[in-house]
């Protein structure tokens, strides 16, 4: 499974009582804003080195999906269905504008679709694609799950209200079910049915933080939990690296949900009980400025930054065209594709990032 949706482009409010306590952009979180914008860096930094220890330091999509779950919990005190709307409406058109240049892409290099080229209209399940784009097309399923528990959170909500901790120790049950007694369908289904059990604690998580559970937490229970799920995700992933033949989580549903579980619940636990609020962040004025553009354009970051590494080979190569260059420049770094590779990311949200805007219902900006 390859390693954020309003949940990357939005932020999550907190409750009153957490409220920053300095200045800052209008009801957003920076706690929450720089926990998302380091997602989406490690998300590049593994996409373009291929390290497999990346979601040990950091595990991003839970990350991702945990702050997901906070807003969306957030955003149901409105009418449900007026929420899933807004949360449609802000995700389709960019995935649309995009996949519209990766489709066309495609059939330019010989791929012939069939009837499930309706997974580009609407993601529910994984849209179909050739091989020739599959590095583009890959990182969709993050998309499509994220639509799943969007559609799913007013139930999901409602059931996580009437026994909170009983429900949040369970959302791990799916992805133990999934890894010991049933593997579920090898099709579209099946693959939604295991992102959406590797991540489902982390989107209840973030409904228990919203809704002040973790808070009133005790913390020698939320430590021993949280150290005790990562124990046993770190162990199951470097106890198979046989059958997976890596202890990347990426690839070990199971260590993944684990993993995610312990490291999100320390994170979301530590927010609620300490109040923290990185209100520190709005005095460094660049950083807080990158942070702010990181949020505001997330899906476009998301959605675009491997076709901006994909890019970024055939870039280098031109550059070895010239002696200078060749010369001084280290063409054959990873870390300089790495370099080249968030300038063309820069330049993609220069030029799509105001599909965020349009989505939002806002005037459409170069920077927000």
């Amino acid at each position: 499974m390859p390693s954020a949706p309003e949940a990357l482009s939005d932020t999550a409010r907190l409750p009153q009582a957490e409220a920053p306590s300095q200045p800052g952009p209008a009801g957003r979180d920076r706690y929450f804003d720089t926990l998302r914008a380091v997602a989406l860096i490690r998300v590049v930094t593994y996409h373009t080195f291929g390290w497999a220890w990346c979601g040990m330091v950091f595990p991003s999509m839970g990350i991702m999906f945990g702050l997901a779950g906070t807003l969306m919990a957030k955003s149901l005190e409105r009418p449900a269905l007026k929420v899933v709307k807004s949360r449609l409406r802000r995700l389709l058109p960019p995935f649309w504008f995009w996949g519209f240049f990766v489709v066309l892409a495609m059939l330019i290099h010989d791929w012939i679709p069939g009837w499930q080229i309706v997974y580009w209209v609407v993601p529910l399940g994984d849209p179909p694609g050739n091989a020739w784009g599959e590095q583009a097309w890959e990182i969709l399923w993050y998309l499509r799950t994220y639509l799943w528990f969007v559609l799913l959170s007013p139930a999901l909500l409602w059931i996580f209200r009437k026994a909170p901790v009983p429900v949040l120790v369970l959302s791990l049950a799916p992805i133990l079910v999934l890894n010991f007694v049933w593997s579920g369908p090898d099709n579209r289904l099946g693959s939604a049915l295991w992102d959406l059990s590797t991540y489902l604690f982390c989107w209840i998580l973030g409904f228990a933080h919203r809704d002040g559970v973790l808070r009133r937490m005790r913390p020698a229970l939320v430590v021993v939990l949280s150290l005790t799920a990562i124990g046993y995700g770190g162990w199951y992933a470097f106890s198979h690296q046989a059958d997976f033949g890596t202890y990347d989580l990426d690839e070990n549903p199971l260590a993944q949900a684990f993993w995610s579980a312990g490291f999100v619940m320390l994170l979301m636990w530590a927010k609620a009980y300490f109040r923290i609020d990185f209100a520190w962040l709005t005095r460094l004025r660049r950083l807080d400025r990158t942070v702010t553009v990181f949020n505001a354009r997330a899906v476009t970051i998301y959605l675009w930054h491997e076709i901006a590494l994909i890019l970024a080979v055939p870039l280098i190569d031109q550059f070895w065209n010239v002696p200078a260059f060749e010369k001084y420049l280290p063409l054959d770094s990873q870390w300089f594709m790495f370099g080249i590779g968030w300038v063309l990311i820069a330049v993609f949200v220069l030029l799509c990032g105001w599909v965020e805007d349009v989505a939002a219902k806002k005037k459409p900006r170069l920077l927000p």
